[in-house]
């Protein structure tokens, strides 16, 4: 029987008059890459700070195993691993040096050192984090992410501003830790992406769920046959044709 790691019931936030999520319910099996795909400014960063204990709900209810993080910051720390779209390091750090110090913040680490060989990173442990190029930045914070050998990571816009080639580099990377059996959320407004990586997405638009289900479900109903055209069609946007 599947077990549900991820668990929101109608979760919903409002900054200065303005419904940001709105209503919001959803669920994530064990070992599924679940997908929270809309235009910047949908919502989908501050759905993924509720989650997390980062942002209080206005109402609803989220839960990461059965538990609010906020309530139990301490357990669901060691569960959960997390790459937010902006990450900072202290001025000339080492790779290797950030993986230490990350690494020092758990019980049971992983070995930082065999995750940088899985990234490709092992060459640059010596190197300022600040030398290295977006996707080695990237690539580096999902490692960081990893480090507490957590049940569950969120990933969130991992591969905006990232060329074509790194952000390939990137999927590759993550399509072996789904073999591995990890939970992955994320969010991203890439729909090759989704496609890509998702076993399930929730499309959202304004705070609100516009359409949820596998890819070949959100794309069967809807009058198209590839998501990035679904997709636009879902926004209510002109798909060209």
């Amino acid at each position: 029987m599947s077990e549900t790691c991820i668990d929101v019931r109608n979760l919903s936030k409002s900054f200065n008059g303005r419904k940001v999520v709105n209503n919001l319910s959803f669920s994530v099996e064990r070992g599924r890459v679940f997908g929270l795909l809309g235009h910047n400014g949908a919502g989908k960063s501050t759905t993924i700070e509720m989650i997390l204990g980062l942002k209080a709900p206005d109402e609803g209810t989220a839960t990461v195993f059965g538990k609010e993080v906020a309530k139990h910051k301490k357990e669901s720390f060691e569960k959960i691993g997390v790459q937010l779209q902006a990450s900072y390091y202290q001025p000339s750090i080492r790779v290797g040096e950030a993986c230490r110090e990350r690494a020092a913040l758990y019980r049971n680490p992983r070995d930082y050192k065999e995750l940088l060989e899985l990234f490709e990173l092992s060459d640059f442990i010596k190197s300022p984090v600040n030398k290295l190029s977006g996707g080695e930045k990237q690539k580096l914070s999902v490692a960081l992410a990893l480090i507490g050998n957590p049940e569950i990571i969120f990933l969130d816009e991992l591969t905006t501003g990232l060329d074509v080639a790194a952000r390939r580099e990137v999927w590759r990377t993550l399509r072996q830790l789904k073999e591995s059996g990890l939970t992955i959320f994320l969010t991203t407004h890439y729909m090759e992406e989704a496609e890509k990586l998702c076993d399930e997405i929730m499309i959202i638009k304004k705070g609100s769920e516009v359409t949820r289900g596998t890819v070949t479900q959100v794309v069967a109903a809807s009058p198209y046959d590839n998501l990035e055209e679904a997709y636009l069609w879902y926004m209510g946007e002109e798909v060209e044709l």
